[in-house]
């Protein structure tokens, strides 16, 4: 498999996976079942938003984003969303591994992911892929202006701050 860049003629496969409401607001946080294709196209519009997919062949496996944060000098891996008949074959944490490596190729050492706590299949996906929970406190300064109390997420191999022998816990 390959990963490539996302291309808008991608969107309207990738807005098609989500099989319902609820898996959409995991993968995004959106209300909206189904997504539309404008929707996945217009998040590329973000200059800090480098949409990638997976592919085989012509046929795509799975799409994921590399938000980069050039003020921090991080970045965060978001939207990670896997053909459903490719799901739970090992291809979420190839895409996230791909995903890290690209973070780490343009000049990124801090890799951040932040994951829905009732997605128990994504966070040992990501865990499987090398991270691991940042420091409690940090995620609850984090999660203060989010909707959600995100489980956040660090490059296992990013330094001291990366919680390591914390556990996540998972539904």
């Amino acid at each position: 498999m390959e990963l490539r860049p996302f291309a808008v003629a991608d969107a309207t496969t990738v807005a098609g996976w989500p099989a319902s409401a609820g898996e959409v607001a995991l993968w995004c946080g959106l209300r909206d079942f189904p997504v539309a294709a404008r929707v996945v196209a217009g998040w590329q519009q973000d200059g800090d938003v480098r949409g990638h997919v997976l592919v085989e062949g012509e046929r795509l496996r799975a799409y994921g984003e590399v938000w980069c944060d050039e003020e921090e000098d991080e970045a965060e891996l978001a939207r990670i969303i896997v053909a459903p008949a490719f799901r739970g074959r090992g291809v979420g944490r190839m895409l996230v591994r791909g995903l890290a490596e690209l973070a780490l190729r343009v000049g990124y050492t801090e890799i951040f992911m932040r994951v829905h706590p009732g997605n128990a299949a994504a966070l040992r996906c990501y865990r499987g892929a090398g991270f691991l929970p940042v420091d409690p406190a940090l995620a609850e300064e984090w999660n203060a202006p989010q909707p959600v109390s995100y489980v956040w997420l660090r490059r296992a191999d990013a330094g001291p701050a990366a919680g390591a022998g914390t556990r996540v816990s998972t539904p």
